[in-house]
């Protein structure tokens, strides 16, 4: 309990001086997702993210990518997948991460935490973990049920010393949104966060909730509490399928690493800038931080609002992707090309 609460206080400590970094400099990334395998032992109905067959990234090219992500000055890494713990060397991953003193996240299925998973964790300096059940029961839609996970939440309740976030997940084809509100109880009875998420259209667009999801998600988002997704406020239009006025920055303060080693916007953009991480620079995240992307009004991708929440009320976008160049937006609303 002493080494829970000390790992407590310094996540918290880091987090505020992640924040202070962030308001004072533009040029580094808040939040990268790296992805240390394709493959997932799930094949969730609306997920896109996935195969059956990919090995994991060699350890030696993970850790080249995280040496990179820390020239580049990032603040939080999140592992992720596919399955992040179809990667024997996780635990190796996230300590390279911490020596670096980035932040350290992993978003995981669950079905393979065990005692041992969760204590190499612990020992390797995970500072959060996060779970997205989608039901009660699984179903031909997702296998992410609290039947099958309740025991893994236990484990995690009772031996993990990073923070555990539950995300139940509303829309997507779920069939019984009603079972999020089971999930959510059962996850804050054990002590963990809770966060909802409404899940996206296969290009990371909103879909409107019907009554019915709106309930739910408006049930447990009141029901306040610690959260994981405590920026995750643009959700709120989102679930009724409004637009949302911000400024994406992805490509700089957020971007998604491929198990290619490739930047990308996020995982539902993928495909630019595509360019390697090993030569990303500060020129790159600084043309990206200044680029306004078309799917930004209807985007639900919760970890670009996050990295992007600092930079709402500053730096105008002045650059648009279009056809595969940049182009220089004038103040009187057209377009010239720039550089």
């Amino acid at each position: 309990m002493i080494r829970k609460r000390i790992a407590q206080i310094s996540r918290g400590v880091r987090l505020v001086l992640m924040v202070l970094k962030g308001l004072v400099s533009t040029s580094h990334p808040m939040l990268v997702t790296l992805i240390a395998t394709r493959r997932c032992n799930l094949s969730c109905g609306y997920c896109n993210e996935y195969d059956e067959v990919s090995k994991p990234v060699p350890l030696d090219a993970m850790f080249e990518r995280v040496d990179s992500l820390a020239r580049l000055g990032t603040a939080i890494v999140t592992i992720s997948g596919g399955e992040p713990l179809l990667q024997p060397g996780l635990d190796q991953i996230v300590r390279r991460i911490r020596r670096h003193g980035i932040i350290a996240t992993v978003i995981t299925n669950g079905y393979l935490l065990t005692e041992r998973r969760i204590n190499e964790l612990n020992d390797a300096g995970l500072d959060y973990l996060q779970i997205s059940i989608d039901n009660v029961k699984p179903d031909d839609v997702s296998m992410k049920s609290l039947k099958v996970l309740d025991q893994k939440l236990v484990l995690l309740s009772r031996l993990a010393r990073f923070s555990t976030n539950v995300n139940c997940v509303i829309g997507g084809g779920i069939k019984n949104p009603e079972d999020a509100l089971v999930v959510a109880e059962r996850a804050r009875k054990l002590g963990l966060s809770v966060s909802v998420g409404v899940i996206h259209d296969g290009e990371g667009q909103a879909r409107p909730l019907t009554e019915q999801e709106q309930r739910v998600y408006t049930s447990i988002r009141g029901a306040g509490g610690r959260s994981f997704a405590i920026l995750n406020r643009f959700q709120d239009k989102s679930a009724a399928g409004e637009p949302n006025d911000w400024r994406c920055r992805a490509g700089a303060r957020y971007f998604y690493v491929d198990e290619f080693g490739l930047v990308h916007w996020c995982s539902q953009q993928r495909g630019y800038p595509a360019a390697p991480l090993q030569t990303y620079s500060t020129g790159d995240i600084r043309r990206e931080y200044l680029t306004e992307k078309s799917c930004a009004p209807y985007c639900t991708i919760a970890c670009v609002h996050r990295a992007s929440t600092l930079d709402n009320w500053r730096d105008r976008q002045t650059l648009r992707k279009r056809l595969g160049v940049a182009a220089q937006v004038s103040d009187d609303g057209g377009a010239e090309l720039g550089t």
